[in-house]
């Protein structure tokens, strides 16, 4: 395994492509700041800045500067276009069942052409901020919620997502301030009064002026008795653990206390305790290690140094590694697990292994595809060309149209095979279905090019065409 992180997937923008989309932007933030940009100065840079977000979309400089375009070009007017409610109406549905779909990458794309006539719609900015929490854009989530809000800041539901997105983040005065919001819309919303409670207890630990049990025994106003009041069942459940250490259950229900309140650190010390009352046993160590994964995630979200946040990466995924190694051990008829694993042998480079795992997962109806992909990638990396397109062409007719990431991955794969092997008429046929359901896809209109110059001089294929491997 490398040093310098986990294995990744790949559909991050390359070095190359991330030094064009900088070129990009830095021509179209050179043409906002003209003195007095137009209207066409506004839709030139819509369109370079759209190029930026839809090639890198965790980039949340990119995604800033595309909505603050927008809404000068409206005058900050708060609602867009003349009639924009009415236009963008397919980009509308097919945001929708992108989101319906959990298709995150699609939403993106749709998202973008609705901002266009309202940069303020916040069903669409909501959309396209749990899509970027999903694939782990934090600060384009953040960003997108607060547009929302700006755009209507007292929503209830609006407020309710920017909460529980700054609480996520430790901001414990906005999230209150949001769930407050909440409150005065919905006098009878008993997750905000919950809520409220919950982060003032955290806000004050974390500030350390919480005083503990002896606090707990003080006259208190309220606010501070509802607080207390909504940590009682962790005060009983320690109390009762601490008379019966080795009743398993209640360390379940506290652990799943602390996950809902997202105190991973906590439930992961009180798992490590549960599974030494318990003699080590398997499902309480499964709990154990999922509260360790919970905690290893919220710290790489929480980490800003790259250095730092790599090296994390790393350990969750050396320890993602060992989880499903040891649930394939348990369960070996579980097929879920053993393409996890057989996927995570692939980004490793153990092909042999991965192949094995994978090969037993493509039995499962609901993973064939996407093992069959995993397998496409395992034998061409061991140079068995001919066996990685049959698996490449066999995922493409397995995934289902609806599947459209998993669709576009199994069509770029075989279409560059094809490519890499000089087999023009399979590149062609592979890369043209993908620009029909993606024309924007990664380098597809340029390979497209690139084909039909082929075609026209056959001449030009001696270079650029690639290895055999790709």
């Amino acid at each position: 395994m490398a040093s310098d992180g986990p294995p990744q997937e790949g559909d991050g923008p390359s070095p190359a492509k991330r030094r064009r989309l900088e070129k990009i932007f830095e021509h179209a933030t050179k043409r906002m700041a003209t003195a007095t940009p137009s209207a066409s100065d506004f839709d030139y840079c819509a369109d370079l800045l759209g190029q930026c977000v839809s090639g890198d979309p965790g980039n949340d400089k990119y995604v800033k500067a595309y909505v603050e375009n927008l809404q000068k070009k409206y005058n900050n007017n708060k609602k867009g276009g003349p009639l924009a409610h009415f236009k963008e109406r397919g980009a509308r549905s097919a945001l929708k069942k992108a989101l319906d779909q959990e298709q995150w990458n699609d939403v993106f794309p749709h998202g973008l052409k609705v901002l266009t006539v309202n940069p303020w719609d916040v069903p669409t900015l909501t959309g396209m901020a749990l899509a970027a929490k999903k694939c782990g854009y934090w600060e384009c989530e953040m960003f997108y919620l607060h547009c929302a809000l700006v755009a209507n800041p007292d929503d209830p539901e609006t407020n309710r997502l920017c909460a529980i997105a700054a609480g996520e983040r430790g901001l414990f005065d906005q999230a209150i301030a949001c769930w407050h919001r909440v409150e005065k819309a919905l006098p009878t919303d008993e997750e905000a009064k919950r809520s409220i409670s919950v982060l003032t207890l955290q806000r004050a630990r974390s500030r350390g002026d919480f005083g503990g049990e002896e606090a707990a025994r003080k006259p208190a106003g309220k606010g501070e008795a509802a607080a207390f009041q909504a940590i009682s069942p962790e005060r009983k459940l320690l109390q009762r653990i601490q008379k019966e250490p080795k009743s398993l259950p209640l360390y379940l229900e506290l652990c799943q206390l602390y996950f809902n309140e997202e105190r991973y650190k906590d439930a992961e010390e009180l798992m490590a305790r549960a599974y030494e009352a318990s003699g080590e046993d398997p499902d309480i160590r499964d709990r154990w290690e999922d509260a360790q994964f919970r905690r290893l995630r919220q710290r790489i979200a929480q980490t800003e140094d790259a250095a730092a946040k790599k090296k994390l990466e790393l350990s969750l995924f050396e320890k993602e590694l060992k989880f499903y190694q040891h649930q394939v051990d348990r369960y070996p008829g579980n097929l879920a697990f053993r393409y996890e694993l057989g996927y995570r042998y692939m980004l490793t480079k153990r092909h042999a292994e991965a192949i094995q795992e994978l090969q037993k997962s493509q039995n499962d109806p609901r993973r064939r595809g996407v093992s069959l992909v995993a397998l496409g990638r395992c034998f061409e990396r061991i140079k068995q060309y001919k066996l990685a397109m049959n698996h490449y062409e066999s995922a493409i007719q397995e995934i289902p149209d609806r599947d459209a990431t998993n669709k576009k991955q199994a069509l770029y794969l075989a279409g560059r095979l094809a490519m890499a092997l000089k087999d023009l008429d399979a590149a062609e046929k592979h890369f043209s279905t993908l620009a029909g359901l993606d024309f924007t896809y990664r380098d597809v209109s340029a390979v497209l090019d690139k084909i039909a110059k082929l075609r026209e001089n056959p001449e030009s294929g001696s270079e650029g065409n690639g290895s055999a491997h790709p």
